[in-house]
């Protein structure tokens, strides 16, 4: 080991080193004022410097392996990736891993290795003392002065009754900080560290994964659902013609006889006229032939007056139908004719379509592969996407036998009936149903697709 030249040996004499008591008070003082930890630490690093008359006091914390500088008593924080940094923390590493104070000049004839201590202390003075919590070393302490300020025995005890005080309120505060995964690692190593409580905590960890996955587990089909309504009625053109006036739209909710569209009803009213003129005209003929007489041409009269009565009631018929009116109460699902007024409409075009605004059936679309688990009969539950915090309770009646191919899949549609009518539903909402279809274990809730899919894979390549 090196040893100090003589003439810094023979420094001026150094400042007397402030009473041990007093010192611990004040930095356990400036260290528990603060909350933050970074606050704690710079608070220390300013005190400690000027009870010892410090050009700067660095404060280091462990992090697992890794030394990080946590407060400084300069107001211009050293960054790791500089080269003042890198010597500091180097002193502190010099000084964890001998267990030891060291200073640069020695402060004793026997002093340890201080390599470290004189690349940072330069012309000047500098030493690093262990932060310890107990029996555990938390971070260190390093001090640095100008020439002619050497550190003498009595300082370093004083710095290391500081440290031994204030590293575990630090080593508290730093875990009060930490992220909850170093929380948890640490909670692990307290209480886990030796082998046989780990084997202990594996095999009783897979005996209850191995329990969990045995447990009988309700099975529930989950599926994309659609509210329909009961019924859905088409209102059509009852014939050619023009669209004159539309007063409702989708979504609007319409009573029983309401107007919903009207035709135009001008060629029909001619119609009607012409209809009602010929009906005179026969029945004029009819009267003139009774006065003569002439039966033959009384019952040719007739005839034609009747036809005459028929074609006229089918004009009226055709105008009281140019009105579009709604059959029943309900809600308008399709049909928005206010965007086509006026364009020619053919016989038996549907215009709009309406569905019932109080009775509904469900579609429920399951997967190919979980249909076979669904019979009439099953209970579920439907949340909607408008109201997802209210279940609503149905029951399946019927499986539509034919699959459907949409979005990549094929699902078949499974109808069924809400058990109870609510207020605010309507046509058109969609939402995810879940049917209860019995008990599996959860291993096999969990597991049954992927086995499904690696059966169909290996039967695809024929092993």
């Amino acid at each position: 080991m090196d040893k100090a030249p003589a003439h810094l040996l023979q420094a001026a004499a150094p400042d007397p080193a402030p009473a041990a008591a007093d010192a611990v008070l004040r930095c356990q003082a400036a260290v528990l004022a603060r909350r933050p930890l970074a606050e704690a630490a710079t608070a220390l690093a300013a005190e400690l410097g000027d009870l010892l008359r410090c050009r700067r006091v660095s404060v280091g914390l462990l992090e697992g392996e890794d030394l990080r500088i946590a407060g400084s008593s300069q107001q211009v924080e050293l960054d790791p990736r500089h080269d003042a940094a890198a010597a500091v923390l180097a002193a502190m590493h010099e000084a964890l891993d001998q267990r030891l104070s060291i200073a640069w000049p020695p402060a004793t004839a026997d002093a340890p290795i201080s390599l470290a201590q004189r690349q940072l202390a330069g012309t000047g003075q500098a030493c690093s003392v262990p932060l310890v919590a107990g029996q555990r070393i938390v971070g260190a302490l390093t001090l640095e002065r100008d020439a002619g300020m050497a550190f003498t025995p009595a300082q370093l005890a004083v710095c290391e009754d500081v440290a031994a005080f204030a590293g575990p309120v630090l080593e508290l505060k730093a875990a009060a900080e930490a992220p909850w995964r170093r929380r948890a690692a640490g909670w692990i190593r307290a209480h886990l560290g030796s082998p046989t409580r780990r084997q202990v905590l594996a095999g009783s960890a897979v005996l209850l994964v191995v329990g969990a996955l045995a447990l009988p587990w309700p099975w529930r089909v989950s599926a994309p659902a659609r509210l329909e309504g009961s019924v859905q009625r088409a209102v059509v053109a009852a014939t050619d013609g023009f669209l004159q006036q539309a007063n409702v739209r989708p979504g609007d909710r319409v009573t029983a006889g309401q107007p919903l569209a009207q035709l135009s009803s001008q060629d029909l009213e001619l119609e009607r006229k012409r209809r009602e003129s010929e009906l005179r005209q026969h029945e004029n003929a009819y009267r003139a032939a009774q006065a003569r007489n002439d039966r033959t041409q009384m019952v040719i009269s007739q005839s034609r007056a009747a036809e005459a009565q028929a074609l006229l009631e089918l004009a009226e018929t055709q105008l009281e139908r140019s009105q579009l009116v709604a059959p029943f109460d309900g809600v308008v699902i399709k049909g928005d004719l206010r965007q086509n007024l006026g364009a020619p409409v053919q016989k038996g075009e549907t215009l709009l379509v309406l569905s019932p605004s109080d009775s509904f059936r469900l579609i429920v679309e399951v997967d190919e592969g979980d249909i076979g688990a669904v019979a009439p009969g099953q209970r579920g539950q439907l949340a909607l996407a408008a109201r997802p915090e209210r279940p609503l309770a149905f029951t399946t009646r019927r499986i539509v036998p034919v699959a459907t191919a949409a979005d990549g899949r094929n699902y078949f549609e499974v109808e069924a009936v809400l058990a109870e009518r609510e207020a605010g539903l309507r046509p058109g909402l969609s939402g995810v149903a879940k049917i209860e279809v019995g008990r599996r274990s959860l291993g096999w809730l969990l597991f049954h697709r992927a086995a499904a899919w690696m059966r169909l894979a290996l039967w695809s390549v024929a092993l």
